[in-house]
């Protein structure tokens, strides 16, 4: 139960969070220099929100004919305050990518997996 309480979880262990799903947006942006100091600052604010505890988990989905093209899911149930943190993000603010967002109901032992994810990788981005 001290575990439960500490992230965050209710007494079957769940908790609520915002599922994002990212998709091409709808930006015709061609500089391929622009494009890409665009993704390195996208890659930064995953940084900075998964070190504040904000973003529980990102990563990008292999090619599809939904455009879809990554997930976020960060750490609050509320829709407003997941919108704040997407516009921090410079590929949102650029509209090279655009965001469905989804409360969702999920194990709170999800909170966990950066901390286990900082021991095992090698490298980082």
């Amino acid at each position: 139960s001290v575990l439960a309480k500490k992230l965050g979880g209710d007494d079957y262990g769940m908790k609520k969070y915002i599922f994002v799903m990212l998709k091409t947006g709808t930006a015709t942006e061609t500089d391929s220099i622009k494009v890409s100091n665009i993704f390195k600052g996208h890659m930064k604010n995953i940084q900075s929100l998964a070190a504040q505890g904000k973003l529980v988990v990102a990563g990008p989905l292999g090619k599809n004919d939904k455009k879809y093209e990554g997930i976020f899911v960060f750490n609050t149930s509320n829709m407003d305050e997941a919108k704040q943190m997407l516009a921090t993000d410079p590929a949102i603010q650029a509209n090279l990518l655009e965001a469905d967002m989804f409360l969702w109901y999920c194990s709170a032992a999800l909170m966990e997996i950066n901390n286990i994810h900082n021991r095992i990788q090698k490298k980082s981005f």
